[in-house]
């Protein structure tokens, strides 16, 4: 069975980190490129970042770059979001997905074709 789950969010106080990780199972994960989305409250859901398959390309949201690091273990079957120097408006469900097309149009969701249900991340004081 296909499948991505997401682990790792909670509550954590403003300027504080997370480690959010992304297990796929029935498939082989270093095969796509790996995409992290989020859903704020009352927003439609922001594409953050995107790593490729195999040789460490990555994209960044302006909105997360320089405090989100994106990486993946591929003999693990893992990804994962470095969440750093949190802030309130970060609080959102947080999202792993994948993708087979690597490009400047990486936070299109219409790529990605597996999603995990998503982890809660809650920053507040």
């Amino acid at each position: 069975q296909v499948q991505l789950v997401e682990s790792g969010g909670g509550l954590v106080q403003p300027g504080g980190s997370l480690r959010l990780s992304c297990a796929a199972s029935g498939f082989t994960l270093g095969h796509y490129a790996i995409g992290w989305f989020r859903r704020a409250p009352g927003k439609e859901r922001e594409g953050l970042s995107c790593m490729s398959s195999r040789d460490g390309r990555t994209y960044y949201a302006d909105s997360v770059k320089g405090r989100f690091t994106i990486s993946r273990d591929n003999a693990k079957n893992m990804g994962y979001l470095q969440l750093n120097g949190l802030k309130p408006e970060d609080t959102a469900v947080y999202y792993c997905a994948v993708t087979n097309i690597f490009g400047s149009e990486w936070s299109d969701e219409e790529r990605y074709f597996y999603w995990g249900p998503g982890t809660q991340v809650t920053v507040s004081s």
